[in-house]
């Protein structure tokens, strides 16, 4: 054990370590190389005299040491950092990076314009932006903030309208599937269908939900093609060679249909959700780029970014 203090440095890549559960995950979070973060631990347990974190090939946990501190040294490194972050905001472009974590629908269907438009506004801001359709914690993902559904936000949360206040989900199928199986009559005659589902990475299906009249009713397909989020064009491209029937944003197969590769079918059972939202931790000092973001998207209001 050494006299020399720990460095501020080597406590906040202690805090980044624990909070991510793995030194590649903090690598990327951090925009540093797993191993520097490891000899900075390695650093700070020799200074310490004490083990911080366990490490094992699959995962990296606070010792009982290691939980203590990082619950005290957490309050302080988010002071430290809104301290810093004034000095920020008293320029006149705030600069630094904002990372958000949102869905593939989101970045494929309304976000870009606004994204454009803030890029153009914001020059000094760099925007990095996760791709994920999972309900995570966005602060515990080491992300600023995130889009989601307005069922899926936390209550600590504070949630923004961005986007379409109003979606809908929509069924349709390729005219040579319709004429060789016939067209379904109703979501329960679905499940006599070769249908492309999608599942979230947990490995949970898409729910295919319909409502008509007040009446709700969920149905469990099946069919030859299950895919994920990201790659959610292959099931597309199936359903229009004929493959099956298919569930998804209207967003998603309008250009289709209305070329005519696709037919809607069951359109009057096409249930409608509330839209998106920015959501963001309130319990801390918004950084500045998230507060520019968050001004933006208020100033530009829901419509304009859909």
């Amino acid at each position: 054990m050494t006299t020399d203090s720990p460095s501020m440095a080597d406590l906040a890549t202690f805090a980044l370590v624990a909070q991510h559960g793995g030194f590649r995950q903090a690598a990327r979070a951090g925009g540093q190389s797993a191993s520097a973060l490891s000899e900075a631990l390695r650093r700070l347990e020799n200074q310490l005299g004490i083990r911080l974190l366990l490490r094992t090939t699959r995962s990296v946990t606070p010792t009982e040491a290691g939980a203590l501190l990082l619950a005290r040294l957490q309050p302080a490194l988010s002071q430290v950092a809104g301290a810093l972050d004034v000095l920020n905001e008293l320029r006149d472009s705030p600069r630094g990076t904002l990372r958000l974590n949102v869905p593939v629908s989101a970045a494929r269907f309304f976000l870009q314009p606004l994204v454009d438009q803030f890029m153009a506004a914001y020059p000094d801001i760099v925007l990095d932006i996760v791709i994920d359709n999972n309900f995570v914690d966005v602060v515990a993902s080491g992300c600023d903030a995130g889009i989601r559904y307005g069922e899926r936000l936390e209550q600590d949360m504070i949630a923004l309208p961005i986007g379409p206040r109003t979606q809908r989900f929509a069924v349709a199928a390729a005219p040579s599937y319709l004429e060789k199986r016939g067209v379904p009559a109703h979501p329960r005659d679905l499940l006599q269908h070769a249908c492309l589902r999608g599942k979230f990475l947990s490995g949970a299906m898409y729910p295919w939900d319909f409502e008509r009249d007040g009446q709700t009713l969920t149905v469990d397909p099946t069919g030859p093609l299950i895919v994920t989020p990201t790659v959610i064009d292959l099931a597309v491209s199936a359903a229009v060679a004929g493959h099956g029937v298919i569930y998804l944003f209207e967003e998603w197969l309008e250009p289709h249909i209305a070329s005519g590769a696709l037919r809607p079918i069951l359109r009057d059972w096409w249930p409608s959700f509330p839209g998106p939202f920015l959501y963001y931790s309130g319990r801390r000092h918004l950084p500045a780029p998230l507060r520019a973001f968050v001004d933006f998207v208020r100033a530009s209001g829901p419509a304009a970014a859909a």
